[in-house]
C-alpha cells in the first residue's frame, strides 16, 4: 500500500482485491528475526487498535518475565502489504506495546524514538540497503552444500552462468518484492560461490527496516519451497567473502533537499559540513556500532584483516572513510555516505537507531572527520596503518560488546533498556561460543601431544 496511512475505503478495497483471508501481525525480536501471529482478515482493525497478544518472555530480548503483562503488537497500516509467495495473506509491521505504552525493548519502537529526533528538526533519514545472501541445499547428512555444483569459479563475481542457474529463485523473489511496491533495479552474483545481492530503491529509514525484514521472510520461504536454503549468515565459508548489507545514508529536509550534498565540497566528494560531522560521529563510535551492525560470533569471520580466495574480503576492518573507497568503513558515493560495516544478520531497526544516535552526536558536537583515506587499505602493513593512525574494528564479538558497554553516549541515546538487554544476551552468546569445542580443535589437538 502507500507510504501514508490508508483510508478505511482503501483498506477494504485492498483486502477485497487481493482476496486476503489472513493477516500476519509481524514484529521482530532483538536479533531482528520476524515473529508473527496469523489473524483472520476480519480482525485486522483489532490488531491496529488493540494489538495482537504475545507472551513477551517467549521472545528474545523483550525484557519480560513469565509473570509479566502481555506484549501487544499493534499494526502500522502504512506497512500493510500482500505476501505474494503466500496467496491470501497480508503482512502488517507492528510496534510493541506493554501496559498501553510503547515498549522500550521493541526494536521498531527504538527506531521510531530516534527518528523523532530528526522529525523535530524537519529531517528525514533516507537509506538504501543492499542485502547479500547465499543459496544452499541441505545434504543427506544435514549439512549445507552449494545449491549449484557448477558455481565453483575462483572469481565468480558477476558470473553469467552462476546467475542464470539460480534464476528461478531470484525471479520469484524479485517479482514478489515488486508486487509489494519495492523497486528492485539490479540483481547480481556476488563474490562468493552461490552468493547474490539484490538492489532496490531507497526509502525512509523505517520503511527500509520494514522492507528488509520482508526480504528475509520472502527469501527464506521461497527458497524452502524450491528445496533450497537461503542463508543471511554473515560468513558461511572461511575462504570466501561474507554476506554484507551496506547502508546508503542521506538526510533530507521537508522540501526534499539532500542535506548531505554540497557541490562546493573542497574534498571533491560532494559532502556538506553536516555530512562530515555525521561521518565523524560514525567514526568516533565505530567500535561500539560494530556490536550492533555485526551482532553475531560469525560476523567477525567477515571483518578480518586480510584477503579471501577471490582476492579481497570487500568487508571493512579499518575505521576511516574515503572517496569511493570500498576498503574503508565509510565509502562516499558523491553526495551521500555508504556505511559498509553491517552484515545481513543484523537487526535493521537497531542498526538504523544506532546510526542516528552516532551521527547526531557528530552533528550536535560538530565533530571533525579528519582526512579521507583514498588508498587501498587492504594493502597496508600493520606498521603503515599505525603510522597513519588508522584503527581497526573489533575482531571478535566479545571485544565489540565490551566497546559497546563502555560507550555510554551511544547506549544512553539508543535506550538503556534495550541496550542492556542486547549486551546481556550477546555476552551470553560469546561465552557459549568460547566454551564450545569445535571440530577444528579436535582435529588439531586430539592426538597432538
Amino acid at each position: 500500500m502507500s507510504s501514508t496511512t490508508p483510508s478505511a475505503a482503501e483498506i477494504e478495497a485492498f483486502m477485497s482485491e487481493n482476496d486476503i483471508r489472513y493477516v500476519l501481525a509481524q514484529f521482530v525480536d532483538i536479533h531482528g528475526v520476524a515473529k508473527t501471529k496469523s489473524v483472520p482478515a476480519n480482525c485486522l482493525m483489532d490488531v491496529v487498535e488493540k494489538g495482537a497478544g504475545f507472551a513477551g518472555f517467549a521472545v528474545w530480548g523483550m525484557g519480560m518475565e513469565p509473570h509479566g503483562p502481555d506484549f501487544l503488537a499493534r499494526g502500522d497500516l502504512a506497512s500493510l502489504t500482500t505476501v505474494p509467495w503466500q496467496p491470501g495473506y497480508a503482512r502488517i509491521a507492528c510496534d510493541g506495546y506493554v501496559n498501553n505504552q510503547p515498549h522500550p525493548y521493541d526494536s521498531r519502537v527504538v527506531l521510531k524514538n530516534q527518528l523523532k529526533r530528526l522529525d523535530d528538526k524537519g529531517w528525514t533519514l533516507n537509506t538504501g540497503l543492499e542485502p547479500e545472501f547465499s543459496l544452499f541445499k541441505r545434504n543427506a547428512d544435514g549439512t549445507l552444500g552449494p545449491v549449484d555444483d557448477t558455481d565453483n569459479l575462483d572469481k565468480p563475481c558477476y558470473d553469467y552462468k552462476g546467475l542464470s542457474r539460480s534464476r528461478e529463485f531470484l525471479e520469484t523473489l524479485v517479482e514478489s518484492l515488486q508486487q509489494v511496491g519495492m523497486d528492485v533495479y539490479q540483481i547480481d552474483h556476488e563474490d562468493a560461490n552461490g552468493q547474490f545481492e539484490i538492489n532496490y530503491t531507497y526509502s525512509d529509514a523505517l520503511t527500509s527496516a520494514d522492507r528488509f525484514t520482508l526480504v528475509r521472510m520472502a527469501a527464506g520461504e521461497i527458497a524452502n519451497d524450491l528445496g533450497m536454503v537461503c542463508s543471511f549468515m554473515p560468513k558461511p565459508a572461511s575462504d570466501r567473502t561474507g554476506n554484507g548489507m551496506h547502508f546508503h545514508l542521506s538526510i533530507c529536509d521537508e522540501s526534499g533537499k539532500n542535506l548531505f550534498g554540497d557541490d562546493s565540497d573542497k574534498q571533491g566528494m560532494g559532502l556538506s559540513k553536516m555530512a562530515y560531522h555525521f561521518t565523524a560521529g560514525l567514526l568516533l563510535h565505530a567500535k561500539a556500532l560494530c556490536a550492533i551492525a555485526a551482532p553475531t560470533v560469525n560476523s567477525y569471520k567477515r571483518l578480518v584483516v586480510g584477503g579471501s580466495a577471490s582476492g579481497a574480503t570487500w568487508a571493512p576492518a579499518y575505521i576511516c572513510y574515503g572517496d569511493n573507497n570500498r576498503s574503508a568503513m565509510v565509502r562516499v558515493p558523491y553526495g551521500r555516505l555508504e556505511f559498509r560495516l553491517p552484515d545481513s544478520g543484523c537487526n535493521p531497526y537497531l542498526v538504523h537507531a544506532a546510526l542516528i544516535a552516532a551521527g547526531m552526536d557528530g552533528i550536535e558536537r560538530e565533530l571533525e572527520a579528519g582526512d579521507p583515506m583514498n588508498i587501498n587499505l587492504y594493502a597496508l602493513s600493520q606498521q603503515e596503518r599505525e603510522e597513519q593512525g588508522i584503527e581497526i574494528l573489533p575482531q571478535t564479538l566479545g571485544e565489540a560488546i565490551a566497546e559497546l558497554e563502555k560507550d555510554t553516549v551511544l547506549t544512553d541515546a539508543i535506550g538503556k533498556e534495550v541496550m542492556g538487554e542486547f549486551i546481556k544476551l550477546k555476552k551470553d552468546e560469546w561465552i557459549d561460543y568460547c566454551r564450545h569445542v569445535s571440530d577444528w580443535e579436535v582435529k588439531r589437538y586430539g592426538e597432538f601431544f
